[in-house]
């Protein structure tokens, strides 16, 4: 297929678009972060609502009760991980204050890492597949392959643990903690890219969505997301 210059600049505007407004949620204060992720949460659920239609037709209600487990409560636990408390006079110390009206406060910690842990494996995932990957993954998604799953969760280890290491504000947590977290992150997020794969297939459409020209729908961008956050929620909660 000939390359095609005006669809590249549009996705890669696209992409380039949704690292601005992700991380200006992520960072600037906590209601922005309540906006952002409110719109992805009723983003996601319209999409769902849609596919469970698609698959189920007149039954489609009733599975759609599924999408207060899949979308609200990784939704909610993510906003509660957000909000939670750390060592304040660590983060007096390291972390507090502001920078161009950007909050500082450390709280920001666990969200971010989780996100970046996905970004991060997704792509170490593709990049290392695309050169070494050989052997299926799966029938459900037969682009990912075991070599680059593989790779992509062992680099995403390895670069939130260094980053865990060596930035101040993240030492509120032990290395062990930015060892099991992006773990986690990669193992759970590769499921629920798998399992977004499994219902889009049984809906026969290639993409969740279209919000994302040319990268798909709210599914498509935080299906990782939605099945790792409530395992680091728990393993927050049981062993920090």
């Amino acid at each position: 297929m000939a390359f095609n210059f005006q669809t590249f600049k549009t996705r890669a505007l696209t992409a380039l678009l949704f690292v601005v407004v992700m991380l200006t949620g992520l960072f600037w204060n906590f209601w922005s972060f309540l906006i952002l992720f409110t719109v992805i949460h009723f983003g996601c659920w319209y999409e769902f609502v849609k596919l469970m239609k698609k698959i189920y037709t007149e039954r489609y209600l009733g599975y759609c009760l599924f999408g207060l487990i899949y979308i609200t409560m990784p939704v909610l636990l993510l906003i509660s991980l957000r909000m939670q408390i750390i060592d304040e006079n660590f983060v007096g110390n390291n972390g507090e204050g502001f920078m161009m009206g950007i909050s500082l406060d450390g709280s920001y910690i666990l969200p971010c890492a989780i996100m970046f842990s996905i970004w991060i494996n997704d792509t170490m995932a593709y990049l290392v597949g695309s050169f070494i990957g050989k052997t299926p993954l799966t029938k459900i998604s037969p682009k990912k392959t075991l070599e680059g799953t593989i790779g992509g969760a062992l680099l995403c280890v390895v670069t939130i643990a260094l980053l865990g290491y060596y930035v101040p504000v993240a030492k509120v947590f032990s290395v062990q903690h930015w060892i099991a977290i992006p773990a986690i992150c990669a193992i759970f997020g590769t499921f629920g890219d798998l399992l977004e794969s499994k219902i889009k297939r049984m809906a026969d459409v290639k993409d969740s969505g279209s919000f994302m020209p040319g990268h798909g729908g709210f599914l498509d961008r935080f299906d990782s997301l939605l099945v790792a956050v409530p395992f680091v929620w728990l393993y927050i909660k049981l062993f920090v």
